[in-house]
Protein backbone atom coordinates (compact mmCIF):
# COMPACT_ATOMS: atom_id res chain seq x y z
CA UNK A 1 0.00 0.00 0.00
CA UNK A 2 1.33 3.57 -1.00
CA UNK A 3 0.18 5.78 1.93
CA UNK A 4 0.61 9.75 1.03
CA UNK A 5 4.23 11.37 1.59
CA UNK A 6 2.34 14.14 2.79
CA UNK A 7 -0.63 13.02 5.16
CA UNK A 8 -0.19 9.57 5.17
CA UNK A 9 -3.97 9.03 3.64
CA UNK A 10 -4.38 6.19 1.35
CA UNK A 11 -3.60 6.85 -2.36
CA UNK A 12 -5.25 6.30 -5.60
CA UNK A 13 -3.14 5.20 -9.28
CA UNK A 14 -3.68 8.12 -11.48
CA UNK A 15 -1.67 5.98 -14.21
CA UNK A 16 1.57 4.92 -15.59
CA UNK A 17 3.87 6.85 -17.75
CA UNK A 18 6.61 6.38 -19.41
CA UNK A 19 9.77 8.55 -19.13
CA UNK A 20 10.81 10.29 -22.85
CA UNK A 21 14.36 10.05 -21.91
CA UNK A 22 14.96 6.63 -19.97
CA UNK A 23 12.04 4.95 -21.71
CA UNK A 24 11.20 3.23 -17.95
CA UNK A 25 7.45 3.20 -17.12
CA UNK A 26 6.15 4.75 -13.82
CA UNK A 27 3.80 4.85 -11.43
CA UNK A 28 1.75 7.74 -10.40
CA UNK A 29 -0.74 8.22 -7.33
CA UNK A 30 -2.79 10.62 -5.63
CA UNK A 31 -3.74 11.13 -2.36
CA UNK A 32 -7.24 10.46 -1.74
CA UNK A 33 -7.36 13.30 0.90
CA UNK A 34 -4.95 16.07 0.39
CA UNK A 35 -4.74 15.64 -3.13
CA UNK A 36 -1.00 15.76 -3.78
CA UNK A 37 0.37 13.30 -6.73
CA UNK A 38 3.73 11.74 -6.50
CA UNK A 39 6.00 9.07 -8.59
CA UNK A 40 5.41 5.61 -6.52
CA UNK A 41 8.49 3.80 -8.10
CA UNK A 42 11.04 6.70 -8.68
CA UNK A 43 14.42 6.35 -9.92
CA UNK A 44 16.78 6.29 -7.23
CA UNK A 45 19.95 5.96 -9.38
CA UNK A 46 20.91 9.63 -9.43
CA UNK A 47 24.50 9.08 -10.67
CA UNK A 48 22.94 7.88 -14.11
CA UNK A 49 19.76 10.83 -14.12
CA UNK A 50 21.99 13.75 -12.81
CA UNK A 51 24.77 12.88 -15.39
CA UNK A 52 27.08 15.42 -17.62
CA UNK A 53 24.41 14.81 -20.23
CA UNK A 54 21.70 15.97 -17.62
CA UNK A 55 23.57 19.14 -17.15
CA UNK A 56 23.95 19.80 -20.78
CA UNK A 57 20.45 19.70 -21.63
CA UNK A 58 21.28 16.45 -23.00
CA UNK A 59 19.29 14.44 -20.20
CA UNK A 60 15.73 13.92 -18.97
CA UNK A 61 15.12 17.51 -19.15
CA UNK A 62 15.70 19.06 -22.33
CA UNK A 63 14.83 22.67 -21.31
CA UNK A 64 17.62 22.28 -18.86
CA UNK A 65 20.98 23.56 -20.16
CA UNK A 66 23.24 24.90 -17.03
CA UNK A 67 26.02 24.35 -19.31
CA UNK A 68 25.59 27.20 -21.34
CA UNK A 69 23.98 29.14 -18.01
CA UNK A 70 27.68 29.09 -16.66
CA UNK A 71 29.33 29.97 -19.54
CA UNK A 72 26.86 32.47 -20.30
CA UNK A 73 25.59 34.51 -17.48
CA UNK A 74 25.23 37.97 -18.63
CA UNK A 75 22.87 36.65 -21.61
CA UNK A 76 21.37 33.61 -20.03
CA UNK A 77 17.23 34.22 -19.85
CA UNK A 78 17.96 32.66 -16.19
CA UNK A 79 18.96 36.32 -14.99
CA UNK A 80 14.82 37.04 -15.48
CA UNK A 81 14.66 34.62 -12.80
CA UNK A 82 17.41 35.62 -9.89
CA UNK A 83 15.57 39.90 -10.50
CA UNK A 84 12.65 38.34 -9.62
CA UNK A 85 12.53 36.02 -6.96
CA UNK A 86 15.51 39.00 -5.67
CA UNK A 87 11.82 41.49 -6.12
CA UNK A 88 9.49 39.55 -5.00
CA UNK A 89 11.82 37.99 -1.46
CA UNK A 90 12.37 41.43 -1.11
CA UNK A 91 8.69 42.59 -0.93
CA UNK A 92 8.16 39.78 1.59
CA UNK A 93 11.42 40.01 4.64
CA UNK A 94 14.00 42.92 4.75
CA UNK A 95 17.15 42.15 2.90
CA UNK A 96 20.42 43.98 2.99
CA UNK A 97 23.66 44.00 3.99
CA UNK A 98 23.25 41.74 6.89
CA UNK A 99 21.03 39.30 5.82
CA UNK A 100 22.28 35.61 5.28
CA UNK A 101 20.56 34.26 2.72
CA UNK A 102 20.54 30.16 1.54
CA UNK A 103 19.86 29.28 -1.78
CA UNK A 104 19.46 25.39 -1.28
CA UNK A 105 19.65 23.94 -4.54
CA UNK A 106 21.18 26.26 -6.00
CA UNK A 107 22.17 25.26 -9.47
CA UNK A 108 25.17 27.37 -11.33
CA UNK A 109 24.95 29.53 -8.30
CA UNK A 110 23.52 32.79 -10.56
CA UNK A 111 21.07 33.89 -7.77
CA UNK A 112 23.80 33.65 -5.26
CA UNK A 113 26.39 35.86 -7.10
CA UNK A 114 23.69 38.19 -8.18
CA UNK A 115 22.34 38.83 -4.49
CA UNK A 116 26.27 39.61 -3.66
CA UNK A 117 27.15 41.70 -6.38
CA UNK A 118 23.98 43.49 -7.00
CA UNK A 119 21.95 43.41 -3.56
CA UNK A 120 25.43 43.06 -1.04
CA UNK A 121 24.03 40.25 0.98
CA UNK A 122 25.28 37.81 2.65
CA UNK A 123 24.25 34.80 0.11
CA UNK A 124 25.35 31.27 0.38
CA UNK A 125 24.31 28.13 -1.98
CA UNK A 126 24.03 24.45 -0.54
CA UNK A 127 24.21 22.02 -4.26
CA UNK A 128 25.47 18.54 -4.48
CA UNK A 129 27.29 16.46 -7.62
CA UNK A 130 27.86 18.20 -10.65
CA UNK A 131 27.56 21.72 -9.73
CA UNK A 132 30.13 21.53 -6.75
CA UNK A 133 33.52 22.12 -8.64
CA UNK A 134 32.25 24.08 -11.02
CA UNK A 135 30.92 26.69 -8.34
CA UNK A 136 33.83 26.39 -6.60
CA UNK A 137 35.83 27.33 -9.19
CA UNK A 138 33.51 30.54 -9.90
CA UNK A 139 33.99 31.73 -6.48
CA UNK A 140 30.05 31.07 -5.40
CA UNK A 141 30.30 30.44 -1.46
CA UNK A 142 28.91 26.79 -0.93
CA UNK A 143 28.05 24.81 2.29
CA UNK A 144 27.79 20.80 1.90
CA UNK A 145 25.96 18.82 4.36
CA UNK A 146 28.58 19.52 7.46
CA UNK A 147 28.33 22.85 6.56
CA UNK A 148 24.24 23.36 6.90
CA UNK A 149 24.48 21.30 9.95
CA UNK A 150 26.39 23.82 11.61
CA UNK A 151 24.57 26.80 10.11
CA UNK A 152 21.12 25.51 11.84
CA UNK A 153 19.30 28.08 12.71
CA UNK A 154 21.33 31.05 11.11
CA UNK A 155 19.54 32.31 7.97
CA UNK A 156 17.21 34.96 7.35
CA UNK A 157 16.25 33.82 3.84
CA UNK A 158 15.97 30.49 2.55
CA UNK A 159 15.22 29.86 -1.15
CA UNK A 160 14.52 26.61 -3.12
CA UNK A 161 13.67 27.18 -6.56
CA UNK A 162 12.28 24.20 -8.44
CA UNK A 163 13.29 21.61 -5.99
CA UNK A 164 10.49 20.37 -4.11
CA UNK A 165 9.29 18.23 -6.99
CA UNK A 166 12.32 16.21 -7.18
CA UNK A 167 11.88 15.32 -3.15
CA UNK A 168 10.33 12.20 -2.49
CA UNK A 169 9.97 13.15 1.15
CA UNK A 170 8.97 16.89 0.66
CA UNK A 171 7.83 16.94 4.35
CA UNK A 172 11.53 15.54 5.70
CA UNK A 173 12.87 18.22 3.39
CA UNK A 174 11.05 21.05 4.55
CA UNK A 175 11.95 20.38 7.99
CA UNK A 176 15.80 20.07 7.55
CA UNK A 177 14.83 23.75 5.58
CA UNK A 178 13.12 25.06 8.30
CA UNK A 179 15.56 23.85 10.80
CA UNK A 180 18.47 26.18 8.99
CA UNK A 181 15.91 29.37 9.42
CA UNK A 182 16.36 31.58 12.36
CA UNK A 183 13.24 32.20 14.24
CA UNK A 184 11.38 34.19 12.24
CA UNK A 185 13.02 33.56 8.52
CA UNK A 186 11.37 33.06 5.64
CA UNK A 187 11.45 30.43 3.34
CA UNK A 188 10.85 30.96 -0.43
CA UNK A 189 10.10 28.23 -2.33
CA UNK A 190 9.19 27.63 -6.22
CA UNK A 191 7.47 24.25 -7.81
CA UNK A 192 5.06 23.14 -10.50
CA UNK A 193 1.66 24.45 -9.50
CA UNK A 194 -0.84 20.69 -10.13
CA UNK A 195 -4.15 22.19 -9.57
CA UNK A 196 -5.12 23.37 -13.46
CA UNK A 197 -3.60 20.29 -14.59
CA UNK A 198 -5.59 17.88 -11.72
CA UNK A 199 -7.79 16.22 -14.56
CA UNK A 200 -4.62 14.96 -16.75
CA UNK A 201 -1.83 15.40 -15.31
CA UNK A 202 -0.03 13.23 -17.46
CA UNK A 203 -0.58 15.05 -20.12
CA UNK A 204 1.42 17.84 -18.43
CA UNK A 205 4.86 18.47 -19.92
CA UNK A 206 6.47 19.21 -16.16
CA UNK A 207 5.75 15.21 -15.88
CA UNK A 208 8.99 14.11 -16.23
CA UNK A 209 8.86 11.16 -13.96
CA UNK A 210 12.91 10.30 -14.27
CA UNK A 211 13.11 13.40 -12.05
CA UNK A 212 10.66 14.99 -11.43
CA UNK A 213 8.55 12.64 -8.66
CA UNK A 214 5.94 15.22 -6.78
CA UNK A 215 3.13 17.20 -7.44
CA UNK A 216 1.83 19.75 -5.77
CA UNK A 217 -1.55 21.97 -5.22
CA UNK A 218 -1.20 25.09 -3.23
CA UNK A 219 -3.10 23.54 -0.78
CA UNK A 220 -1.02 20.82 0.00
CA UNK A 221 2.09 22.55 -0.59
CA UNK A 222 1.16 24.75 2.72
CA UNK A 223 -0.34 21.43 4.05
CA UNK A 224 3.36 19.89 3.48
CA UNK A 225 5.11 22.93 5.14
CA UNK A 226 2.54 23.13 8.01
CA UNK A 227 3.99 19.48 8.45
CA UNK A 228 7.46 20.83 8.68
CA UNK A 229 6.24 23.42 11.32
CA UNK A 230 6.49 26.48 8.95
CA UNK A 231 3.68 28.69 8.67
CA UNK A 232 2.07 29.32 4.87
CA UNK A 233 1.75 32.35 3.33
CA UNK A 234 0.51 32.90 -0.37
CA UNK A 235 0.83 36.89 -1.39
CA UNK A 236 -0.12 36.05 -4.56
CA UNK A 237 1.20 38.18 -7.71
CA UNK A 238 3.13 41.19 -7.37
CA UNK A 239 6.80 43.23 -7.88
CA UNK A 240 9.05 40.88 -9.23
CA UNK A 241 6.45 37.61 -10.66
CA UNK A 242 6.54 39.28 -14.34
CA UNK A 243 10.21 38.74 -14.70
CA UNK A 244 10.12 34.74 -12.70
CA UNK A 245 7.09 34.44 -15.33
CA UNK A 246 8.73 35.57 -18.04
CA UNK A 247 11.92 33.56 -17.78
CA UNK A 248 9.41 30.26 -17.51
CA UNK A 249 7.76 31.34 -20.52
CA UNK A 250 10.78 31.61 -22.65
CA UNK A 251 12.49 28.24 -21.21
CA UNK A 252 9.27 26.51 -22.25
CA UNK A 253 9.81 28.17 -25.41
CA UNK A 254 13.12 26.71 -25.85
CA UNK A 255 14.81 29.84 -25.11
CA UNK A 256 18.41 29.88 -23.79
CA UNK A 257 19.45 33.75 -24.12
CA UNK A 258 18.27 37.29 -23.78
CA UNK A 259 17.06 38.78 -27.49
CA UNK A 260 15.61 42.11 -28.76
CA UNK A 261 12.63 39.83 -29.78
CA UNK A 262 11.41 38.77 -26.15
CA UNK A 263 12.25 42.12 -24.64
CA UNK A 264 9.35 43.60 -27.75
CA UNK A 265 6.86 42.03 -25.71
CA UNK A 266 4.67 43.31 -23.09
CA UNK A 267 5.68 41.49 -20.47
CA UNK A 268 3.78 43.63 -17.71
CA UNK A 269 0.71 42.53 -19.56
CA UNK A 270 1.74 39.04 -20.74
CA UNK A 271 2.58 38.04 -17.49
CA UNK A 272 -0.26 38.90 -15.41
CA UNK A 273 -2.38 36.64 -18.13
CA UNK A 274 -0.01 33.69 -18.32
CA UNK A 275 -0.08 33.71 -14.36
CA UNK A 276 -4.19 33.76 -13.93
CA UNK A 277 -4.02 30.82 -16.51
CA UNK A 278 -1.36 28.79 -14.91
CA UNK A 279 -1.91 29.35 -11.28
CA UNK A 280 2.27 30.45 -11.15
CA UNK A 281 2.03 32.47 -8.24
Amino acid sequence: MHECPICTASTTPVGAVTGRWSGRTFHVRRCDACRFAFVADPWTDFAQIYSDDYYAGRGADPLVDYVHELDHPASTIRQYEWQGIAEVVGRLAPVGPDTRWLDYGCGTGGLVLRLREAADVQAFGFEEGWSVPRLVERGVPILDREGLDAAEGTFDVLTAIEVLEHIPDPVAELRRMARLLRPGGTLFVTTGNAAPRRDDLLSWPYVIPEIHVSFFEPANLALAMRRAGLETEFPGYGPGWDRIIRFKALKNLGRRDVSALDRLIPWRLAAPALDRRHGVS
